[in-house]
């Protein structure tokens, strides 16, 4: 890629050096013919005529040797079959908006018609200036041409560079992504398997105690009412279940086992709602836990009815209050 804009570097300085150096040559000789003019316009014409048209470089050049060559024609009282030459003259001058230049140009083209000296060796080399001259333009023509396509050659690769860099900055976007994205999955993939070890094992917890607090509570219902000789039996069972009342492990053990298996349940409604009572929060946490209504009547010491509406109540307050986490905290009723 730099060896190529080096090789442009080089191409572009010697074809602008080429043509500098015609330039300056052309004007040169321009200014020693101008100097020439006053003194002799013959041989100011014969020089004039010596300058091929068609090799000139630019159009200021060929506007000033136009200036110059209906000068002379002026000088030597000479007629011209057209009004190309001068017309070149005028032309350029008008449109690069040089008002004295234009003017001269324009009182020559009046002079050179009210000539009336025609000389056929003049008018032979002014047609042969005029061919020179369509010369000239298709050489313009073809050189812009060919600068246009080598602008457009030279936007076209660089879109084409562009585009390239473009594609390779997206691609290594893309790989990053895709790596990212796997390492994301790996990830997930061994979070989800701890989580689900955790969620196996604290369920196995869960199963194992609160199933034995709804064994001793559905014994109890069982037992209750029945003969005598069941009594102590019911009574013992009724004792542990007192116990379980006021066991803090036993209770903290719930709520720690809620908040592992409920993304941090409990943690959150504290947080949220402060203001939460000792025995709304004791109801959520049995409710948490699937604890049957019978087993959650027991616990709070009141009776299945009872353990209904307060459940109702609790939820309605809870949808009223309309926590960041309502939903989560609604999904245990």
């Amino acid at each position: 890629m730099s060896r190529m804009r080096y090789l442009l570097f080089i191409v572009s300085l010697i074809v602008v050096s080429g043509c500098s150096f015609s330039s300056r040559k052309s004007a040169s000789g321009l200014d020693a013919v101008e100097s020439l003019l006053q003194s002799d316009p013959i041989a100011a014409m014969e020089c004039l005529n010596g300058y091929d048209v068609s090799e000139f470089e630019d159009s200021a050049t060929l506007a000033r040797w136009a200036l110059l060559y209906s000068e002379s024609l002026a000088a030597n009282n000479i007629s011209a079959p057209t009004d190309t030459i001068v017309d070149i003259a005028i032309d350029y001058y008008s449109s690069h908006n040089l008002e004295e230049e234009s003017r001269h140009a324009s009182r020559l083209k009046s002079i050179i018609r009210g000539n009336e000296n025609k000389n056929s060796l003049a008018s032979a080399l002014y047609i042969q200036k005029e061919k020179e001259f369509l010369l000239y333009k298709e050489r313009m023509r073809r050189e812009r041409s060919v600068y246009a396509a080598l602008i457009m050659m030279l936007v076209a690769c660089g879109v084409i560079l562009w585009q390239r860099h473009r594609l390779n900055v997206r691609k290594e976007h893309a790989e990053r992504l895709v790596s990212e994205a796997h390492s994301l999955r790996e990830g997930l993939l061994t979070h989800r398997r701890t989580c689900s070890e955790l969620e196996s094992k604290l369920m196995s917890m869960l199963s194992t105690r609160f199933n034995v607090i709804d064994g001793l509570c559905e014994t109890y219902y069982e037992s209750q009412g029945t003969q005598i000789e069941r009594k102590a039996i019911a009574n013992k069972v009724k004792s542990q279940i007192d116990d379980l009342k006021t066991d803090s492990g036993i209770f903290s053990e719930m709520e720690r086992c809620v908040n592992d298996c409920r993304s941090g349940m409990l943690e959150l409604l504290k947080k949220e709602w402060p203001d939460i009572k000792p025995e709304d929060y004791r109801l959520i946490v049995y409710i948490a836990c699937n604890l049957s209504a019978r087993s959650v009547a027991l616990l709070i010491g009141e009776s299945v009815d009872v353990f209904y509406k307060r459940k109702s109540r609790l939820k309605s307050k809870l949808a009223a209050l309309a926590l960041p986490h309502t939903e989560l905290f609604l999904s245990v009723f």
